[in-house]
């Protein structure tokens, strides 16, 4: 049985999880999107169309972490590091997914941009990648790594609370 304290801490870990899976999930996206627009654009086999996605949806994922924390003031070889520590596992969880899920579907990489194929593959693939990448995220930051390395970064850049008073 839980506590109450238990519980708040279960939901607010689940919360910062799913902003993060979803944050990192943005950034992997467009990457994920770029590229396979890119290979399939200009008729790039599927093995160099994949590696393009992955590699912009890593630059796109850390991207997005860098962001804030250089809003924040980080300085950029700690917003480099603290980038790694955070999304490197989300981000090759999600590509694995994605592209495994887009090479096991008939048709969808060698679908032209102009066809539902392509883009409700991607677009599934995408969202599984996510899901699935969510209790991987969540246990990284219930234990202190991952996202939680960022976390008080990017609420720092945010500014504090408004006084309501």
């Amino acid at each position: 049985m839980r506590t109450t304290t238990q519980a708040a801490t279960h939901e607010s870990s689940s919360r910062l999880a799913f902003r993060a899976t979803v944050h990192c999930l943005t950034g992997c996206s467009i990457g994920e999107v770029l590229g396979m627009v890119i290979g399939t654009a200009l008729g790039l086999g599927n093995g160099t169309t994949v590696a393009l996605s992955i590699v912009l949806a890593f630059v796109f994922g850390y991207l997005l972490t860098m962001l804030p924390l250089l809003r924040a003031r980080v300085a950029f070889r700690t917003a480099v590091g603290l980038a790694f520590a955070s999304d490197t596992v989300s981000i090759a969880l999600m590509e694995i997914v994605d592209n495994g899920i887009m090479l096991v579907i008939p048709g969808a990489m060698d679908a032209g941009l102009d066809e539902f194929t392509f883009w409700g593959s991607l677009a599934l693939s995408l969202v599984i990648a996510g899901v699935a990448a969510f209790p991987v995220v969540r246990w990284l930051i219930a234990r202190g790594r991952g996202h939680a390395d960022v976390h008080e970064y990017h609420a720092r850049a945010a500014g504090p609370p408004a006084d309501h008073h």
